[in-house]
């Protein structure tokens, strides 16, 4: 095992892990976060996403090894008392029903609001295409993405 060190959610912390363990095993494991979680394995479903920088990534792929940014988290975005804006706009739209996607889809909407502030209902679809959410909650979530863009303007 190597000491390696990672900046997640404005810390840095010295994990034990081969390069090559998944993001989201550390994650998850070392340093006990709840947001990411284990879906595919697959990079497929979306589940475990992160932001490394300002990008949204799978963590059930990405090599702890090859960490080049700061990793924010679900648990990274806001609190309970001051939730961000897309975590605000979920919560308020109910664009959750088992929930077990929801970490992966705020965390792309997040990244996705960044690059595109003023998306239109087209560009939203296109952008949460990838990831999946098998109860069928999509038309709240783009209409709750749609929220938090008018919130964040």
């Amino acid at each position: 095992m190597a000491r390696l060190s990672i900046v997640v959610n404005g810390k840095r912390h010295r994990v034990s892990a081969s390069p090559d363990t998944p993001l989201l095993y550390v994650l998850r494991n070392e340093l006990h976060l709840q947001g990411p979680r284990f879906g595919c394995g697959l990079s497929q479903c979306g589940a475990c996403t992160v932001h490394m920088g300002d990008k949204a990534i799978r963590s059930c792929v990405t090599p702890v090894g090859g960490v080049t940014a700061p990793i924010t988290t679900l648990e990274g975005l806001g609190t309970l008392e001051k939730p961000h804006p897309v975590q605000k706009a979920f919560i308020d739209h109910q664009a959750a029903q088992c929930g077990y996607c929801t970490n992966g889809m705020i965390m792309a909407a997040t990244a996705f609001l960044k690059k595109n502030p003023k998306p239109t209902r087209e560009e939203i679809q296109k952008a949460m295409t990838p990831w999946i959410c098998r109860c069928g909650t999509h038309f709240r979530i783009v209409a709750a993405i749609q929220a938090a863009a008018k919130a964040m303007a």
